[in-house]
């Protein structure tokens, strides 16, 4: 009867306090714990505040404008020169591939593909990609066997045109004419220079487009297979615990 009871929180054996029970607001998850996440795999494909496929694009068409002018500029100096001797055409392919990858990645461009539409926009970029990669050696290396060759001619002007010769020490000794140039120094020290620019650009275009390639493949392909590989690890494991 004179005994004093203990409150009625404390006859409860592992019971909460009243400060730790959960509120209404502290049901379910809170808003903001995604958000770290999601910015850092943002900020992952972003580079200086763009994403690294739209500066590759980007790269693309600078490289290929730049050839395009300097294969005209090299048209501009004899009519007789074959077409693969002016690699024009090879800028106006890394051009137009460009131009798909400046539109795929500004419009809506998204890693996991969503629709059928943007699945065929992502396979034509890497194969006209793949294209020009090829298109850019093919064109280094017509530029490079034509440095080559004028390395080793003898060049003497005429009225209306530039004749090289081989020497005659060379099994396949043969004249080169080009028409409409008076001074042979166009072509032995102008045209040298525009044959150097075009190996150089061309593979720069070559690599970058390489690594269009790879980019396009990676978030296209390796996250699906390291997903499946970290899977196939973590079910092994747990198999492994269980026995």
């Amino acid at each position: 009867m004179g005994q004093d009871r203990p409150p009625r929180g404390q006859r409860r054996q592992g019971g909460l306090p009243a400060g730790s029970a959960p509120g209404p607001d502290d049901m379910g998850p809170k808003k903001g714990q995604g958000l770290p996440k999601e910015c850092g795999e943002e900020e992952a494909r972003t580079c200086c505040g763009c994403r690294f496929p739209l500066l590759l694009a980007l790269l693309q068409l600078a490289l290929g404008i730049a050839v395009t002018v300097v294969g005209f500029l090299m048209a501009s100096i004899s009519p007789s020169l074959l077409v693969r001797d002016t690699p024009f055409w090879a800028g106006i392919i890394v051009c137009l591939v460009a131009y798909l990858g400046l539109f795929m990645l500004c419009v809506s461009y998204q890693v996991d593909e969503q629709t059928c539409i943007q699945f065929i926009m992502k396979l034509l970029y890497f194969l006209l990609s793949a294209l020009g990669l090829m298109v850019c050696v093919l064109a280094a290396a017509f530029a490079a066997h034509h440095y080559t060759l004028l390395n080793r001619v003898t060049c003497e002007a005429t009225l209306d045109a530039c004749h090289c010769k081989l020497p005659s020490s060379e099994p396949l000794s043969r004249t080169f004419v080009y028409q409409d140039v008076t001074d042979c120094t166009s072509i032995t020290f102008t045209f040298k220079v525009f044959l150097l620019t075009q190996m150089i650009l061309n593979l720069v275009s070559g690599l970058v487009c390489l690594l269009a390639c790879f980019v396009m493949w990676k978030h296209r392909y390796q996250v699906f297979y390291v997903g499946d590989r970290m899977y196939s690890l973590s079910a092994s494991e747990g198999q492994q615990q269980k026995v």
